[in-house]
């Protein structure tokens, strides 16, 4: 077999075997198959796409690449969530608790946050003590006992799809559905949970802009776990503005605390109890009324706070802080934006406001850049609300002052106004199962 016959036959948008699937990825990932010859292979997937047969063949080829999770130990049925990224979604950091707080369990391995989306595992760290590294009979055994563990992705999780990742990145290739959907599986996958949920966010803050595109990712990546036998829900929802009135680390942990008490903003809190629905449905836990109702009492009891502290505390962190969230120390340095007009916030280009979250501090440019957990945007006034001259539109944090002026030149660019009120996306868009798609 040779590589010139794969590219050549997909290329002519022929279905590929297994076969040849297998042997173009693991012979890349070998180093026997040069970057060049690879970069043809995934531009020919880019304009020919896949079927779904053979993109559950990549993936699988892309999961068994490296470590796979072994989640047998940990009892009951395993249910994980992914988001496909935005700007302050913490939503892991209340779904978790809330889920656990409801007999449900979540063997979580979150990543970091590069470029503008923030990564659970970084803010986690913002939290005293709390490490996210764990051996594997401290894991299954704090799972076992609390119902939830975040922890960090092994190094070698499908190792494929990093080497694939750093050669799309370099030829424009990084945009394809079908290869965003392998990539993001085959991490899934190996991760070993029962059953998945998947957040797939749309608009000027998340990968997928258009609702179209999103609902073909969300139907591949559908494809992708029942094929691999797990049973697979993706959610559609909004990030045509940020998530929240929080992006940073200390603040975003902050206000998934103040949501963990009833509190919090409520388009967050919809989404959150929304999440937490669908994976105590899918781990068996009761019908769509019963699981509404557990959650709704986990956190009017405090149970779901008190598994939060209590994970925490499993993980070496300073419980105390989930219950005193003012312990968390304030940024040295911060700055308003004010409104400039009459009118409302017609638009708000969301990937703009988390790239203002980076330069500040809070996220990172590069895998060696460092995080200020101090930094971050508090949004007082999103897409739709009502704004007169000199209202309050954000507040800016950050430990280095540097930072201000380009921030809020960058920040002050991301807002539109205009004389009539917009049309805002619901924060819940679509569901999309193995039967087909709920539109909302």
């Amino acid at each position: 077999m040779r590589i010139y016959d794969v590219i050549d036959k997909k290329k002519k948008g022929m279905e590929l075997t297994e076969e040849e699937i297998y042997f173009a990825i693991n012979g890349f990932v070998a180093g026997e198959i040069p970057d060049y010859q690879m970069a043809a292979f995934l531009m020919a997937i880019y304009f020919q796409g896949m079927t779904d047969r053979e993109l559950i063949e990549m993936t699988k080829c892309m999961t068994e690449s490296g470590d796979m999770a072994d989640l047998s130990r940990i009892q009951g049925i395993k249910v994980d969530k992914h988001s496909t990224g935005g700007v302050g979604d913490k939503t892991t950091l209340v779904v978790g608790p809330l889920v656990a707080a409801c007999g449900g369990k979540v063997a979580k391995m979150s990543g970091r946050g590069l470029g503008f989306t923030g990564g659970t595992i970084d803010k986690l760290e913002s939290i005293p003590g709390l490490a996210t590294a764990m051996d594997e009979d401290a894991f299954f055994e704090t799972v076992n006992d609390l119902g939830l563990a975040i922890i960090g992705q092994s190094a070698n999780i499908a190792p494929a799809d990093k080497k694939l990742y750093a050669l799309r990145d370099v030829t424009s290739t990084v945009d394809s559905i079908p290869l965003i959907a392998a990539s993001i599986m085959s991490k899934k996958l190996a991760a070993g949970s029962d059953k998945i949920v998947l957040d797939v966010t749309v608009g000027s803050g998340a990968f997928m802009k258009s609702l179209d595109d999103a609902l073909l990712l969300a139907e591949k990546m559908v494809a992708i776990g029942e094929g691999a036998g797990k049973e697979t829900v993706a959610i559609l929802t909004d990030m045509d503005v940020p998530l929240g009135e929080a992006v940073g680390n200390d603040i975003e942990i902050i206000e998934a605390i103040q949501t963990l008490q009833g509190g919090g903003p409520e388009d967050f809190r919809r989404i959150c109890q929304t999440f937490s629905i669908a994976m105590l449905m899918l781990g068996g836990i009761g019908d769509e009324k019963t699981c509404a109702s557990l959650v709704k009492s986990a956190i009017d009891e405090g149970r779901a706070l008190d598994k939060l502290a209590a994970m925490v505390e499993r993980q070496g962190g300073d419980s105390s802080y989930i219950y005193h969230p003012e312990k968390f120390r304030k940024a040295i340095y911060e700055m308003k934006l004010i409104s400039p007009v009459d009118g409302f916030v017609t638009h708000m280009d969301t990937e703009a406001c988390g790239r203002t979250a980076v330069i500040l501090g809070a996220g990172r440019e590069n895998k060696e850049s460092g995080i200020d957990s101090r930094a971050g945007i508090r949004f007082y006034k999103k897409t739709g609300d009502p704004i007169r001259q000199g209202d309050v539109l954000a507040r800016l944090y950050t430990s280095r002052e540097e930072t201000l002026q380009e921030g809020m030149k960058n920040l002050s660019a991301a807002y539109s106004f205009g004389a009539e009120k917009p049309q805002r996306m619901k924060s819940v868009l679509a569901s999309v199962t193995k039967d087909g798609i709920q539109r909302y």
